[in-house]
Formats: structure tokens, C-alpha cells, sequence
């Protein structure tokens, strides 16, 4: 199923969806920094923090920013499959029932895949 919006109504969503992007690739560069530091800190033997009590050692450093930076990059990702569904006519139709998905619902969550009928059924 294909849903048509009208010509401002697809530009005020692409205007969302590429802001969202931005944000999201400026947060992804940012993982990324923090990634190459601990990389370098943990290359420095003079930064064993291993045994510190105190705070986090730098293998749980790691895994935190590894799951955050997976986290920055499926958002790119999904901000990426909205603008192509955008473009090819399937923005905003829920992708388990085919209804359209409401334009508030848009708004709020530029990347919503599923309608809020459907949205509650998957929690």
C-alpha cells in the first residue's frame, strides 16, 4: 500500500527525518571520539584501571560505548529506510496492518514503522 501526502506535507517530513539524521550522525561521531579514546587508553599500560574500585574499568567502558555507538548507528539507519519510504510512496502506512499511520504519530516519531495499534501489540 502506498500513502500520498501533499507536497508540503512530504517536505515538512523530510525536513524532520533529515534533522533527525543530522542529530543522529552528530551523535554518532561523538560515539565514535569516545571509542578511539578508550582504545587509546587501553593501549596505554599506565591506564590499567582494572583493579580501581572506584569507577567503571575500561572493559565495561568499552562494552557501554560499543552498545551506545550500535545504538546512534540503527538510528542513521532507520532515519535512512524512512526517507526511502518517503521517496518510493510507503511513508507512513504501519507495516503490520497497511493503515495509515496518523500524522501527529509522524510528527512525534519521524521514523514510526507501525501504527499505534500495532506499536502497543508489539510491547
Amino acid at each position: 500500500m502506498t500513502r500520498t501526502f501533499t507536497p508540503d506535507r512530504v517536505a515538512k517530513f523530510e525536513k524532520l527525518l533529515l534533522a533527525e539524521r543530522s542529530e543522529a550522525e552528530s551523535r554518532l561521531a561523538e560515539h565514535r571520539q569516545g571509542m578511539a579514546e578508550v582504545r587509546v587508553a587501553r593501549s596505554d599500560a599506565s591506564a590499567d584501571d582494572e583493579h580501581d574500585p572506584e569507577g567503571p574499568t575500561m572493559t565495561q567502558e568499552w562494552s557501554q560505548r560499543t552498545a551506545v555507538l550500535a545504538d546512534a548507528e540503527a538510528e542513521v539507519a532507520d532515519v535512512d529506510r524512512a526517507l526511502a519510504r518517503l521517496a518510493d510512496g510507503t511513508y507512513g502506512v504501519c507495516e503490520r496492518c497497511g493503515k495509515p499511520i496518523t500524522v501527529a504519530r509522524l510528527e512525534a516519531r519521524p521514523t514510526a514503522t507501525l501504527c499505534i495499534d500495532c506499536a502497543r501489540l508489539e510491547r
